[in-house]
């Protein structure tokens, strides 16, 4: 079982404007915060998505292949995660809209400062 995941950032200052504004648009709020880490939490409470200075000092990096997948209410959401992503920086990877992989998939992809691909996606499937 999947207890979180976490990706590196370079710029703890920066990053934390970017994910508290992105994952606001998914109900998700930072709940502990330190000089080297940040935890973001949906409705449940539980931190599960975690944004933190490399612990070994060396830089951050991002995988070729590696993306963090988020789940979206509804497609409006997808639509706001997206443009949060541009507004605060980051860079899009693919528009918001239906994909290939199956008839009631809808999401959108985008990069965080750091490089990080991120996904945000909803089921249309009523």
């Amino acid at each position: 079982m999947l207890s979180g995941v976490c990706v590196g950032t370079n710029n703890m200052a920066a990053a934390g404007i970017f994910y508290d504004a992105v994952l606001a648009t998914l109900g998700m709020r930072c709940v502990a915060a330190d000089a080297q880490e940040r935890a973001y939490a949906g409705q449940n409470g539980k931190a599960s998505f975690f944004v933190l200075q490399p612990f070994n000092g060396q830089k951050a990096t991002f995988g070729n292949g590696t993306q963090v997948m988020f789940a979206a209410p509804d497609a409006e959401a997808v639509k706001a995660f997206h443009a949060a992503v541009l507004r605060c920086g980051g860079s899009d990877e693919g528009l918001p809209g239906p994909r290939n992989y199956s008839p009631d998939y809808y999401g959108a992809y985008g990069r965080d400062l750091d490089g990080n691909k991120l996904n945000v996606s909803v089921s249309t499937r009523q």
